[in-house]
């Protein structure tokens, strides 16, 4: 028998499991409606025990077990703690003076990343590890309890081991990008630069790493390049994915279902083909809507994906030159206003689909079994995460079974 302590969240008036089994529309479910069921595997009325860091019951709060503790959360609506599966926090300095030109007209393009390149590898670690520290608790607040993020700010064998080291001591999920952009000591030698990143740079960085990333893009690194470094990857025990025909239409997307990358993300500039690819393997669309609203560039066509059977994740792509935002809340909003996604898709996508896309499948669901990671609304429904656009809703994050907000 465990001793751990169980505590009963009741009094939800909206549960989103991501489980269909427990939801609307299930004979399982307290709240059997006709209609069918919902993605998100909805409960009205509904309670959630923790015991230790998981799940241990979900279902009606009528019908709820005797637990140690009780938390009352007065007609308000549960989710699970938002997973965003990019995000880019290790870096330095600030990129005002480009998004205020570009706000007035210049385009975004890859180049701008050297300008974070240059402080990042002139900050201490105690400043980087600060300002990652500023970031991720900023994430949390807003609900964010499983976060990736990267390197590829230093752009160095040092630099690039450094910032995976800082990252590896607040999130698991992190990523090896050394092969964000060609630094500008390696201009005249990109070849030299890509045996760098799949040689004495991939060495270094590997034992620190999850995961390996390039930007494979007009501008940054082209399909075979981004092959080369990927399959290096692969061959030192990291798992793929991949910034993917973000800017322009290209071979990211196909690589990626290719090598079997676990995402591919951005998916702004898409061909019939690169849709029928993804749709057909576990490959993950990632679509990372704060880069096209502060770039004023064109939408990802969230609708176009979801209706070929598409995986879609939803993420927040923070960093300091083209997402400045780590805000979950945010993305979804834009996601239903401006990419053709309903409520319901955006929150499973922010959710289920952030888990999926890191291949992780205890987070990104409120079920038996599942990571005690949630997120209370001062609101009765998940749906006003888009009806509220901007109005700080998260009034309550638990991880790991433990209220940090």
């Amino acid at each position: 028998m465990s001793s751990s302590t169980s505590t009963l969240i009741t009094n939800i008036a909206t549960l989103v499991t991501n489980d269909p089994s427990l939801g609307w529309g299930s004979p399982r479910s307290s709240t059997f409606e006709s209609g069918g069921s919902s993605p998100l595997g909805l409960v009205r009325d509904a309670a959630v025990v923790v015991e230790g860091d998981r799940v241990v019951w979900t279902g009606s709060s009528r019908k709820a077990p005797a637990t140690d503790n009780r938390v009352d959360v007065q007609g308000r609506a549960v989710l699970p703690g938002f997973v965003d599966s990019h995000s880019h926090l290790v870096f330095a300095g600030d990129r005002t003076e480009e998004f205020h030109a570009r706000m007035s007209g210049r385009p975004y393009t890859a180049g701008g990343i050297r300008t974070t390149v240059a402080a990042t590898r002139a900050a201490t670690d105690a400043e980087l590890e600060a300002n990652l520290l500023r970031y991720r608790h900023e994430a949390l607040r807003q609900g964010t309890t499983t976060l990736e993020t990267k390197s590829g700010y230093g752009l160095t064998v040092e630099d690039e081991a450094r910032a995976l080291r800082l990252a590896a001591r607040h999130t698991e999920e992190v990523t090896y990008l050394g092969a964000h952009v060609v630094p500008p000591e390696y201009a005249d030698d990109p070849a030299g630069y890509v045996d760098l990143v799949t040689g004495a740079m991939l060495d270094a960085c590997a034992p620190h790493a999850r995961w390996i990333d390039v930007f494979c893009e007009k501008g940054a690194f082209d399909g075979d390049q981004a092959r080369a470094i990927l399959t290096a990857g692969r061959q030192r025990g990291l798992q793929l994915r991949i910034h993917a025909n973000q800017l322009t239409h290209g071979p990211g997307v196909r690589l990626a279902v290719e090598l079997d990358a676990a995402s591919a993300d951005h998916c702004t500039h898409l061909t019939d083909a690169d849709v029928d690819a993804l749709a057909n393997s576990r490959t993950v669309a990632t679509l990372l809507p704060g880069a096209e609203f502060s770039t004023r560039a064109e939408w990802p066509d969230a609708r176009r994906l979801l209706d070929a059977g598409v995986t879609v994740a939803l993420s927040t792509d923070c960093n300091p030159g083209s997402s400045f935002t780590s805000s979950m809340p945010f993305c979804i909003a834009l996601a239903v206003r401006d990419m053709g996604m309903t409520p319901d898709e955006a929150v499973w996508s922010a959710t289920a689909g952030g888990a999926a896309a890191l291949r992780r499948t205890d987070v990104g669901r409120l079920a038996p079994g599942a990571r005690a990671d949630l997120l209370v609304l001062d609101a009765p429904s998940h749906v006003h995460l888009a009806y509220r656009p901007g109005v700080p809703l998260v009034t309550q994050v638990w991880q790991g079974g433990e209220r940090v907000v």
